[in-house]
């Protein structure tokens, strides 16, 4: 399966159908799929349009391609499809994405600077408060970036999380009974924009098994490992500038929950 996903990365520009690829493990297409599944957490398909994706935030950030040059790069000969996916996975539109490297140093320096992380306290918690600890196997200091996704992949905005400033303690309070995937990735002090934008190199962690919340039940404490990139891990479609803003906000205007999102996942 290592062997596939090597293969995958390095012909993301052909085309790649399941039978194409079920026959380079020489599996039938069903027994792949649940292979593929069990390592990587997404069909693969879902893995190859996510790569996709993440070479298309590499060429809006890197060329000078048209936006809709870039979605027929990538695939897609609509660029209303190609705006609507990138948006829902990414977090923003193509063209906001390409701006955003005007504001990423700016809120780097700017959690640099806060002076308390701490997590603001629901009065009364209607659900479930997950908590675990990050450690880390190399030396880093900066951002920790950590959230509740619902696909193993950290794609679109998390449904709750959170940034600490530090290795250590983390939690998401008043987390609504449902099936998560936990997945952390960080942001070293110093890290230019294009890399927090296009973060291929950060230490990242992800929980193996899906974290099922159930109203009432306490949930046992979640430690995670943080790491270099490793060959299973999905690619991080989500734009972290972005978490950082709504992160951010939620700081300075002192609001009340402690999580990221839009909608009923605020922050």
């Amino acid at each position: 399966m290592e062997q596939i996903i090597a293969y995958i990365q390095q012909n993301i520009d052909e085309e790649l159908p399941l039978g194409k690829l079920a026959g380079q493990a020489a599996y039938s297409p069903y027994h792949f799929t649940r292979l593929f599944k069990e390592m990587m957490g997404i069909s693969p398909l879902y893995y190859v349009s996510s790569l996709r994706l993440q070479k298309a935030k590499d060429l809006l950030l890197n060329t000078n391609l048209s936006i809709r040059d870039i979605g027929m790069e990538i695939g897609q000969q609509s660029l209303g499809t190609f705006t609507t996916r990138f948006t829902q996975r990414v977090g923003m539109t193509p063209a906001q994405f390409r701006n955003t490297a005007n504001e990423a140093d700016r809120y780097l320096e700017m959690l640099r600077k806060l002076e308390s992380w701490g997590t603001p306290v629901i009065s009364q918690p209607h659900h479930v408060t997950v908590r675990g600890t990050v450690r880390s196997e190399h030396p880093f200091e900066g951002v920790v970036l950590i959230g509740l996704f619902p696909k193993p992949i950290p794609e679109g905005f998390p449904l709750y999380g959170t940034l600490i400033g530090t290795l250590g303690h983390f939690e998401m309070p008043d987390v609504k009974p449902g099936i998560y995937y936990l997945m952390g990735t960080t942001i070293s002090w110093g890290t230019d924009a294009k890399n927090m934008l296009l973060p291929q190199t950060t230490l990242r962690t992800r929980f193996k098994t899906a974290i099922r919340v159930q109203s009432g039940a306490e949930l046992p404490h979640l430690d995670v490992t943080l790491h270099p990139p490793s060959l299973d891990d999905p690619p991080i479609l989500i734009s972290l500038p972005v978490l950082m803003n709504h992160f951010l906000g939620r700081v300075q205007n002192q609001e009340s929950y402690p999580y990221l999102g839009k909608g009923k996942a605020r922050g």
